[in-house]
């Protein structure tokens, strides 16, 4: 009932401490009204109680309670309904760069780094609801799997359909993933033009120089973040491939080219991360979309509906009933 409720004016609820004085006065002055005559005993009296006489006491109660409605009444009681209309005034465009290469099945993230990379992406995706999104994926060549869209069903769909497949060149081709990033990006009209390349390897193929690719980024105003994916050391990484088609698996270094992630991060405006777990790699992402924030304009509309009027018109109802009793029924007694 009280659900949602607001008071305008809540210092005159401080007049509610006037009725316990008013009562006490009541009770006082009542009480000095009473005759008192002393006899020796009472024995050869009759003693009755008169109903109406007690029952007179509910003219002050309905007094009392007319006098609390009324002061609830002047505290303005209303109920606020509140609607919201968002606008995106400046929406991100934003390619997230995914390398497949077979290095990517290495098992030192639960269950590999590839599977792990698609759990957190997935979730950044759904944290971008204002954002268009594209995937691009590559190994020794790089393609675009999902050109930049506002629709995550796609999205997330191509994100789930990534994995490692013998039909792209093998190798990590940095410079090529970088430069098809910016290829989706370049004609852009977002505020904001964002890559998330992430590699586990060394530039290693490709006709395109990471450096020229990430000039390419400048030129079109693109900011690149960097991540290098996998544990310091050695990792449980594939080796070569059984007759039955399964990998064979063996403890190798890990080899990642930081200083090329950090220069390009550095000439984009970026940031480089490291990932080395699979809680790294969710802090990762959860700190880029708190770097990367999309502006949006909220209008809020109030709608007020007054409850006061019930008040006083209840209050009014008491007040008419107490005057029609004291002037009827109790008019021999009061």
């Amino acid at each position: 009932m009280f659900e949602n409720i607001e008071f305008l004016n809540k210092e005159l609820f401080w007049f509610l401490l006037l009725l316990p004085i008013a009562i006490a006065w009541y009770v006082l002055k009542h009480n000095k009204q009473s005759a008192e005559l002393k006899i020796s005993s009472l024995e050869g009296f009759k003693t009755t109680s008169s109903f109406w006489s007690k029952f007179k006491h509910v003219l002050f109660a309905l007094r009392i309670l007319a006098l609390a409605l009324l002061i609830t009444a002047l505290a303005r009681p209303r109920t606020v309904d509140v609607s919201t209309k968002t606008k995106t005034t400046k929406g991100i465009d934003i390619v997230m760069a995914i390398d497949v290469s077979a290095s990517m099945l290495a098992k030192d993230l639960r269950p590999n780094r590839l599977e792990a990379l698609k759990e957190v992406a997935a979730d950044f995706i759904d944290g971008r609801p204002n954002d268009r999104i594209g995937l691009v994926e590559y190994a020794g060549e790089a393609y675009t799997k999902t050109p930049i869209t506002t629709d995550k069903s796609i999205v997330q769909r191509s994100l789930r359909d990534i994995k490692y497949n013998t039909i792209i060149e093998g190798g990590t081709a940095i410079g090529m993933g970088l430069a098809t990033s910016v290829n989706r990006l370049k004609d852009s009209r977002a505020k904001s033009k964002v890559i998330i390349l992430l590699t586990d390897g060394v530039n290693n193929s490709g006709f395109i120089d990471p450096k020229i690719a990430s000039e390419l980024a400048v030129e079109y105003g693109i900011k690149v973040y960097t991540i290098g994916l996998g544990t310091n050391g050695m990792a449980l990484s594939p080796r070569s491939i059984n007759p039955n088609g399964t990998f064979r698996y063996s403890r190798q270094q890990v080899e990642i080219d930081e200083k090329l992630l950090e220069e390009i991060a550095d000439a984009t405006g970026g940031q480089y991360f490291r990932a080395t777990n699979n809680q790294k790699l969710a802090e990762i992402y959860k700190e880029i979309n708190k770097l990367e924030k999309t502006e949006i304009e909220e209008k809020k509309y109030y709608n007020y509906d007054e409850k006061y009027r019930p008040l006083v018109l209840l209050a009014g109802l008491l007040l008419l009933i107490e005057i029609i009793l004291r002037n009827t029924i109790f008019k021999s007694f009061v």
